[in-house]
């Protein structure tokens, strides 16, 4: 096996990825980068399934826990923050496992995108007409622009919606189009892990169960107040719909099937978005998985 690789764990949410990178990770002596954008926050801990404290004494994690909620986290802080993190593991002679669903984060750091520039009076506006309509009705009107970027950002995810909707107005070009193929920015094996649409739907519905039975709510409260001025953390799956039942005065736990709903969507989004990679070398089974591995071998 060749030191000092990269390798990509990919796929939806609730796939087993966190799993997978574990074993990897304990049969190539690897350390792990977090590519799950709110794993990076302090006291989300139930609501993003984030490694155990006896996971990541038993394997280095990296970026994880090194935030504070109210923190706004873009892709480019985290793509400087991953890349030195991965190099530092290569200067070890380690191999760097890059593991989570959060594309976009994956993609900065893997290849060299380039960031369209922005416009602090179309933000503005942009940002005003959110808090007028609201995330869907934007949704709504980047699907007629821009199809594509549409279909991979999430109908609740403002931020994002009206960043897509500025690099339209501002470049002319599509949101995605800024995100097409770029070359690495170091040579990597990407591999997603999916069991199948089937059995990702079951294990999010045993996962939130999981969560509700944790403490899930009770986290959320204790973050509450936090989250209400957080621009990035507050728009995570699970802790949206608690906080959105919360601020209308109803039982939280309402919350548990639209969490599941969001959750199942939010995987959907994640597996249409690396599919499009044809980079990435998809295994159902740790059969196929070992095979993929063996073309790093020397």
């Amino acid at each position: 096996m060749s030191n000092a690789a990269l390798i990509a764990i990919v796929g939806p949410t609730a796939s087993g990825k966190s799993a997978l990178a574990l074993r990897i990770a304990a049969t190539l002596d690897a350390e792990i980068v977090n590519a799950d954008a709110f794993c990076l926050y302090r006291g989300m801990d139930i609501g993003t399934a984030k490694p155990t404290l006896a996971d990541r004494r038993a394997v280095p994690h990296h970026l994880v826990d090194t935030r504070d909620v109210q923190d706004a986290v873009d892709v480019v802080d985290y793509r400087a923050e991953a890349r030195a993190a991965i190099e530092a593991i290569q200067k070890r002679g380690r191999t760097a496992l890059l593991v989570g669903g959060s594309g976009l984060y994956v993609q900065a750091v893997l290849d060299d995108l380039r960031f369209p520039p922005t416009d602090p009076q179309v933000r503005q506006r942009l940002e005003q007409e959110l808090l007028e309509l609201g995330p869907a009705a934007m949704h709504e009107r980047l699907a007629r622009i821009d199809p594509a970027a549409a279909e991979v950002i999430l109908a609740s995810n403002g931020r994002r919606i009206v960043r897509a909707l500025e690099v339209n107005e501002v470049t002319g070009e599509s949101f995605t189009a800024t995100l097409g193929p770029a070359p690495e920015w170091s040579p990597s094996l990407r591999i997603g892990w999916d069991p199948g649409a089937e059995h990702v739907d079951r294990a999010i519905a045993q996962r939130v169960s999981m969560m509700w039975e944790a403490g899930f709510v009770a986290e959320v409260v204790g973050l509450r107040e936090r989250l209400t001025r957080a621009r990035t953390a507050s728009r995570a799956v699970g802790y949206r719909q608690i906080l959105d039942a919360l601020d209308a005065g109803e039982d939280p736990d309402t919350a548990r099937e639209p969490t599941v709903t969001a959750t199942r969507r939010l995987a959907r989004r994640q597996r249409t978005w690396f599919r499009r990679d044809q980079r990435v070398h998809w295994a159902q089974s740790s059969s196929q998985v070992e095979q993929i591995l063996g073309t790093l071998e020397s």
